[in-house]
């Protein structure tokens, strides 16, 4: 079926002057704003063009219509199409329908609005607390407008709330929130039957940073700053994310020198994240070689982005509009051929290894049919045979332009997900080749015009972790109104508990280290 035969059924739909209908390049975007009786026939619809979601997204809107709003954004690569569909929710009585039951990958998300928002998804099959712990007061919800960042709240006795798992014999191991190792905190209960473990269920969200808050007000340049920090080791796939959303407001395209640049940018934190991933799965069994020998890899990485930017990190560079510097191309091909050659040197040591190989296959299993149907994303998903990745799918900066392939793996287990990284940074290799090669000579900059106020859209990346989802939503002068990040941890953490079961505590420690997810996405 063809973008403008299922636009046509949308507007068949008869949303009237509520239907709002654009274009980015070859990709189009739909907005509507739906009634709550209106929701599940949009959705069945939608559903049965193969659409995934991509993020939900609660805003208090009561000092501008007395309402809450609910927006829920969905791809549909096949149509070329990203669909944002809106509803008001009653401030007096908010409540309104959950997606969670056609689209179980907005289970954590629906979760999160009751906690932050007050605003509840009716027949959600699960509303205990998430993104707020049991000590925090009912009645306080820290995304609302009248919520003063900084102000102090009173606790309130609370107990964590973990899914009954009886029977004889049965015992629990509790692991965390503080750990060995120098992480952040996230507590861990393992049920147990002898040595093997039959339930894991986890209880994260510790450190909540405020960082949606903190953007709220600002001016859309200065948020920039703060999407660069939502994730140490993803600094540019989020800031990406973020300034994709205030162009795709603005209808304003990006230089074509500026789209390479960033994809080179992207590309670069893809490398040093897998070869560090690579590395880290190492000291998951206790390979130091793998280890040592990784750690230095992604050190020289890391000094290359120093070279090429200003920052290890990759900060400081993109901006909306495009690129606010050029980079620093010194030697860099021949650099590019040295780090492949030590790193498939490496990774030939490690596949050879009879004693990694055994710990690792058969090790930690995520099925496809449980990463489909929760909408894993990234390496930890394409290892399991979910062929997904936004760089081929709804492609971004100059990915349209560049020869790749997606690898695809399909046992789903920790030696899957390894080799699923291995053969994604041979991809890297080749995208860097072609970009810095190809990369045109022009402008880095596009001029982006006043931001019309309460309007919304959303930008993406698929960043070494999987798909990075910013939305906004504007307020008067250029400021944010309304800032929400979703990133690939927070759609993968749900499905790792899934991969325990079967496996024995001390397996928890590779499982965990192959999905090499993050918790300070979570805590933003």
């Amino acid at each position: 079926m063809s973008p403008q035969i299922f636009r046509d059924k949308i507007k068949k739909l008869e949303f009237g002057h509520t239907l709002r209908l654009g274009h980015m390049g070859e990709q189009y975007r739909i907005n509507i704003v739906v009634s709550e009786n209106q929701l599940h026939g949009l959705l069945k619809l939608i559903q049965e063009h193969s659409a995934f979601l991509l993020t939900l997204a609660g805003v208090d809107l009561r000092s501008i219509k007395d309402s809450f709003g609910v927006h829920i954004v969905f791809a549909i690569p096949q149509e070329k199409t990203i669909i944002e569909i809106s509803m008001p929710v009653d401030s007096k009585y908010p409540i309104y329908p959950s997606i969670t039951p056609l689209f179980p990958s907005a289970h954590w998300l629906e979760r999160e609005i009751k906690d932050m928002f007050g605003i509840t998804p009716r027949d959600h099959p699960d509303l205990r607390r998430l993104a707020v712990h049991p000590d925090w007061p009912a009645e306080v919800f820290p995304l609302r407008k009248d919520f003063q960042p900084g102000s102090e709240v009173p606790r309130v006795p609370g107990e964590i709330e973990f899914c009954p798992v009886e029977g004889e014999g049965i015992y629990q191991v509790p692991v965390g929130p503080i750990h060995a190792g120098i992480i952040e905190p996230g507590h861990f209960r393992f049920y147990t039957f002898g040595e093997d473990v039959i339930n894991l269920q986890a209880q994260l969200f510790y450190t909540h940073r405020g960082v949606e808050k903190v953007a709220e007000g600002k001016d859309y340049k200065e948020v920039s700053l703060i999407a660069e920090r939502v994730c140490g080791v993803c600094s540019c796939s989020h800031v990406v994310a973020y300034a994709q959303a205030i162009e795709s407001l603005a209808g304003v395209v990006i230089p074509t020198r500026a789209k390479y640049s960033r994809t080179i940018l992207l590309e670069m934190e893809r490398l040093y994240n897998h070869i560090g991933d690579i590395g880290n799965m190492c000291a998951g069994i206790g390979f130091a070689f793998g280890i040592s020998r990784g750690a230095i890899l992604k050190e020289k990485v890391m000094r290359k982005n120093n070279q090429l930017t200003g920052h290890r990190y990759l900060r400081g560079t993109v901006i909306p509009g495009g690129v606010k510097k050029d980079l620093k191309f010194t030697d860099f091909i021949s650099w590019l051929s040295e780090i492949e050659e030590e790193l498939m040197g490496l990774t030939n040591v490690i596949l050879s290894s009879e004693g990694l190989l055994e710990r690792m296959k058969t090790t930690g299993i995520l099925p496809l049919e449980a990463a489909v149907t929760l909408g894993a994303v990234g390496p930890a998903a394409r290892a399991s045979g979910y062929d997904r990745d936004l760089r081929r799918d709804l492609p971004y900066a100059a990915y349209e332009e560049l020869d790749f392939r997606i690898p695809l793996q399909k046992e789903g287990d920790v030696f899957s997900r390894l080799v699923q990284r291995i053969e994604e940074v041979k991809e890297t290799f080749k995208i860097l080749t072609q970009a810095v090669t190809e990369m045109p000579q022009g402008e880095l900059v596009t001029k982006i015009p006043d931001l019309a106020p309460y309007q919304s859209s959303s930008g993406y990346t698929e960043s070494a972790r999987g798909a990075n989802v910013h939305w906004i939503m504007t307020g008067e002068n250029n400021s944010i109104y309304r800032y929400s990040v979703r990133s690939a941890s927070h759609c993968n953490w749900p499905v790792l508990p899934l991969c325990v079961p079967g496996n024995i505590i001390p397996d928890f420690p590779l499982i965990n280290k192959s999905f090499e997810l993050c918790y300070a996405c979570l805590d933003r």
